[in-house]
């Protein structure tokens, strides 16, 4: 996963998860539906490559957290859709927690005074 301004920074580990059981929290979507939601939802400041993505999903199928079955793409090309499992559900109200208490962790070290210029 990458931003969108050029450079190439690794995001936290486990941020890509947390995307994707969060896009997947609407309902299934097969992989590349997946990476353009969350370019869409982050206003094209996050790019999935998929030699990120299709290993996270794998490992998040491995965990119990998605299942997966394959299907037809909207482009007739055979695809495989992920659904998030009940499992899934609860480790993404987990993995929100997590993530907020990590933001706040964050921001009481940056302070306000990085606020203003």
């Amino acid at each position: 996963m990458s931003t969108q301004d050029g450079d190439r920074e690794a995001l936290l580990q486990g941020t890509l998860d947390l995307l994707i059981l969060r896009t997947l929290a609407r309902g299934p979507a097969h992989g590349h539906d997946i990476a353009l939601a969350i370019q869409r939802d982050s206003g094209d400041a996050l790019l999935v490559d998929h030699g990120s993505l299709y290993p996270a999903l794998q490992r998040l199928e491995k965990r119990r957290w998605l299942s997966a079955e394959w299907g037809v793409s909207p482009n007739n090309r055979r695809a495989r859709y992920y659904a998030l499992t009940a499992a899934g559900r609860k480790q993404l109200r987990i993995e929100v927690d997590r993530w907020q208490r990590l933001v706040l962790a964050v921001g009481r070290v940056l302070g306000p005074d990085l606020a203003t210029p």
